[in-house]
């Protein structure tokens, strides 16, 4: 499975100690060199910053080999470029969060999801407790609408219900 990451999902995982859920669902995550460059920003989380600098093995960064779309250009650097790779590789999965890359995702035809989601295929795996993972998410700032956290927390309720 080839998937690429857009800054924000790592980010947001590796604040919330739960970056390891990519290689456990994934293998393999690529990024492109601009969120690669984003995740070691000044104005990033000193976790974030430590955690990029050295980069477990199952995170690679992967250059293009064009230049993006210059239709992309609304778009941030990293998101830019995720999208680009994710394309030129043909990735079975983008993680993006920002919506309007999600919906140039959506135009180009790209499986995509963002930490929400992530977070919600790890729950459905019993591999983390949804309700505790959301919360520590929130203490950040992760902005969601309320309502899709509620929808995710009575979902997983029902869910564990069955069990």
């Amino acid at each position: 499975m080839i998937v690429i990451a857009d800054t924000t999902p790592l980010n947001y995982l590796v604040l919330i100690d739960r970056a390891d859920l990519l290689p456990q669902l994934f293998g393999l995550v690529l990024i492109p060199p601009a969120v690669f460059n984003e995740l070691k920003q000044p104005e990033t989380s000193e976790l974030v910053r430590d955690w990029v600098a050295n980069p477990p093995s199952w995170l690679q960064v992967q250059s293009l080999r064009s230049r993006p779309d210059p239709s992309l250009d609304h778009l941030d650097s990293g998101e830019r470029e995720a999208i680009a790779l994710a394309e030129e590789v043909k990735a079975d999965q983008l993680l993006i969060d920002e919506a309007d890359a999600r919906r140039e995702a959506a135009r180009r035809n790209l499986a995509f999801m963002g930490t929400l989601g992530v977070l919600r295929l790890a729950a459905r795996l019993n591999l983390i407790d949804l309700p505790s993972d959301l919360a520590r998410l929130q203490q950040t700032t992760f902005y969601v609408d309320p309502e899709l956290i509620n929808s995710l927390l009575v979902e997983d309720a029902a869910r564990k219900k069955q069990l």
